[in-house]
């Protein structure tokens, strides 16, 4: 079992192009011609599955400069999942220490929110609550919920700028384009009720009540921590938004 184990990390770090494999039968295999196809071909396969995968980051710095940074990436990082539709999890980090990148400060961010689309996409299925679920309770029982977020909700917040708005025009087909983009920090809230994942804008105090949320604390709590982290929230629009999102689990007990 040593011996295997050995021989697979040595073809792996010769796949990738990684010094050190010290395996005279890998030495073997990258002597021949056709190991250069194999490697070609296990590259370009990574990479085409990191352009599926961030879509919205390739876009805004164009399919040359994306396809360098992912080989390197790819290089650095090759996958450990056969399941392609997961590869990329360290891709934002990576783009926040690349130095080229520099110069757009907001490309993790969109990176981090293509992933999010893309955990959204691939979450369990679930009942949500519906939209009315909360009207008429009173508001101590309000107040004593605890809602739990959908396995397919996502959400981020972004202090400098103004990143989910980046990512949705880059990323959705019907973003409007022509908008004035107010460059400030801001948020994103992605939910899949149904078949297909939905991106809405959320205010920084909406975040802190799905942080909450997601946390157990009661939905009084985590109205506490919404205005806290932003105090011009409008509880009951961003407990409207979120419940027309779909973002919550029906309730499940009293």
């Amino acid at each position: 079992m040593r011996h295997t184990a050995s021989l697979q990390q040595a073809f792996a770090d010769a796949l990738f192009g990684r010094a050190g494999r010290g395996h005279a039968d890998v030495d073997a295999w990258v002597a021949q011609p056709a190991f250069a196809v194999y490697r070609n071909t296990v590259m370009k396969a990574c990479i085409d599955a990191l352009a599926a995968n961030f879509p919205a980051v390739q876009r805004l710095v164009g399919e040359d400069w994306f396809r360098a940074a992912a080989a390197l990436h790819v290089a650095d990082a090759p996958p450990r999942d056969g399941r392609l539709l997961v590869y990329g999890a360290g891709f934002p980090d990576f783009l926040a220490r690349f130095e080229p990148a520099a110069s757009l400060p907001y490309l993790p961010g969109v990176a981090r929110l293509d992933t999010l689309w893309r955990e959204a996409h691939a979450a369990a299925d679930a009942a949500v609550l519906a939209p009315d679920a909360l009207a008429g309770l009173p508001p101590e029982a309000l107040g004593a919920l605890r809602l739990q977020p959908h396995p397919a909700t996502r959400w981020a917040r972004f202090d400098t700028h103004p990143v989910f708005a980046i990512w949705q025009r880059n990323r959705i087909d019907d973003a409007d384009a022509s908008a004035p983009m107010p460059w400030h920090g801001d948020a994103g809230l992605l939910t899949r009720p149904i078949d297909a994942v939905q991106a809405h804008a959320l205010g920084h105090g909406g975040c802190a009540l799905l942080d909450a949320c997601a946390a157990g604390a009661t939905l009084g709590d985590a109205a506490e921590g919404a205005l806290a982290a932003a105090p011009d929230t409008d509880l009951a629009g961003v407990l409207a938004q979120l419940l027309r999102a779909g973002v919550f689990l029906p309730i499940s007990a009293p």
